[in-house]
């Protein structure tokens, strides 16, 4: 039986989806594309930071890191177990100007940023989930912007319930509510909260469909299997 009445963990119905969806949405190669500049934003010009390439190549070819134009910006930062933990992560996104006009992302948003693609559970990211992150971001910034009309940096609760919908989710009412009360400030969602959101619900359902092997939509979870699932994120 499918997922009843839910489209199937996020996946988008026909016509439809917005990238940095679950469990492999489609993306876009090119990250300079509408979402303006190098990773969404221009590049300081003092920072560390190489030059950024353009075209992003798509994920999972084959070719060495060193010609990846995203190389450069994760050698910049990583530390020298070779890896990004969540302070490194928020200097990255906000030395390369991301968020552009928004506010920069906060700390605990990063950590949980990492925490999606954590799966060894070590808090930290290498390479690949280095640019898979940043995928995924790239995919959720032009679905936000999509939404910020006027570029207030925010969006409203029945236009954060369409962002939603446009990313193939397929949840209740309910849990729409109290999603808009989780991550709204004064009646209105800021950047920071969108994509805290998004990591949340990307991470959580990635959890849920690797253990709903026949899709009905249920699952059997130990106290302990729940716990690990629900605080890591």
């Amino acid at each position: 039986m499918a997922y009843p009445g839910y489209g199937g963990y996020g996946s988008p119905m026909p016509g439809q989806g917005m990238p940095g969806g679950p469990m492999g949405v489609p993306i876009p190669n090119n990250m300079s594309g509408p979402i303006g500049g190098p990773m969404g934003g221009a590049l300081p010009q003092a920072g560390g930071f190489p030059p950024y390439g353009g075209v992003y190549p798509a994920y999972g070819t084959a070719g060495p890191a060193v010609n990846d134009p995203v190389w450069g910006y994760f050698t910049a930062i990583a530390g020298q177990d070779g890896e990004v933990d969540a302070v490194e992560l928020q200097r990255c996104l906000t030395q390369a100007g991301f968020t552009g006009t928004y506010s920069p992302f906060s700390l605990e948003t990063c950590r949980i940023m990492i925490a999606m693609l954590d799966r060894d559970f070590t808090g930290k990211m290498g390479f690949n989930e280095f640019k898979e992150l940043f995928v995924a971001l790239n995919g959720w910034k032009q679905n936000f912007t999509m939404f910020d009309r006027d570029r207030s940096g925010t969006v409203e609760p029945h236009e954060m319930t369409q962002a939603i919908s446009s990313m193939g989710y397929r949840i209740s009412p309910q849990a729409l509510n109290a999603i808009i009360k989780r991550y709204n400030k004064g009646g209105r969602i800021y950047f920071d909260d969108y994509v805290a959101c998004c990591v949340k619900l990307r991470a959580l359902t990635d959890h849920f469909k690797r253990r709903d092997r026949m899709q009905q939509g249920s699952v059997h979870f130990t106290y302990d299997d729940f716990i690990l699932c629900t605080m890591a994120i």
